[in-house]
């Protein structure tokens, strides 16, 4: 599945008309899970048609479980179906787990994303999924060092996958992805790619989205719909069903 990143109702139409699986919102200016005022996300949500989830930002990773709750059912109530929530390694992360598996969303969930330039922490897949997270993306957090497939080797990737999958999350790889990088991560069998510089004019995060460059990441993703041969992974469609 194709997400995409979006900075306001404007973009979140563009993508959303563009075939776009989900629509992510996310201030890139703020950093690599720069999160935008909840007024903002409340303007996607109206702008995207119901049957395409929103999932929303709350920010870099903190390890202070008060700030990380607060943000937390700030983006809910803004309307995220799914609100992101970074994981830094470490013991910081295993509180900030323990505390919002308490939290209740109603249809929203949780998706945890791990920036794999600070340690990519496996140990937390479990008490992700006890906590009731829908999946678990890897991602990066200095742009400025090159994509994913740039930092992570193909094994760790793949190993990514497999054991967040296998904890029944859906697993997504983002992180300055680019089209030419499509072909060799479909190989790892993820639910879902993310993008945001890939699709902006110039390849640049923090311009505005250009239709051509998703037009060209949406043919080379296939399409998750079981009608045109193409398999679609639970728990995925209903972990990340809109409200």
């Amino acid at each position: 599945m194709l997400l995409a990143s979006v900075t306001d109702a404007s973009e979140a139409r563009l993508v959303a008309a563009l075939g776009a699986d989900l629509v992510d919102a996310k201030n890139p200016a703020a950093g690599a899970l720069g999160a935008l005022p909840a007024s903002t996300v409340t303007a996607i949500r109206e702008a995207v048609p119901r049957h395409i989830p929103v999932s929303a930002t709350i920010g870099d990773p903190v390890d202070d479980v008060v700030e990380t709750t607060s943000a937390v059912y700030r983006m809910a109530a803004a309307g995220a179906d799914i609100v992101k929530i970074g994981l830094r390694p470490g013991a910081g992360a295993a509180r900030v787990l323990a505390a919002v598996g308490g939290i209740d969303l109603g249809t929203s969930r949780f998706v945890g994303v791990l920036l794999a330039d600070e340690g990519i922490e496996l140990d937390l897949v479990p008490a992700a999924s006890a906590a009731g997270f829908a999946g678990l993306m890897l991602d990066t957090a200095d742009k400025r060092r090159g994509a994913l497939p740039d930092l992570v080797t193909a094994d760790e990737m793949r190993r990514f996958v497999a054991v967040v999958q296998a904890a029944g999350m859906f697993a997504g790889l983002a992180g300055s992805l680019r089209a030419e990088h499509v072909e060799g991560l479909l190989r790892f069998s993820p639910d879902v790619l993310g993008f945001r510089g890939g699709l902006c004019r110039q390849g640049n995060r923090t311009s505005q989205i250009d239709a051509e460059a998703v037009r060209a990441i949406r043919r080379i993703i296939p399409v998750c719909d079981a009608a045109l041969g193409h398999a679609c992974r639970e728990p995925l469609p209903g972990a990340m069903a809109p409200r």
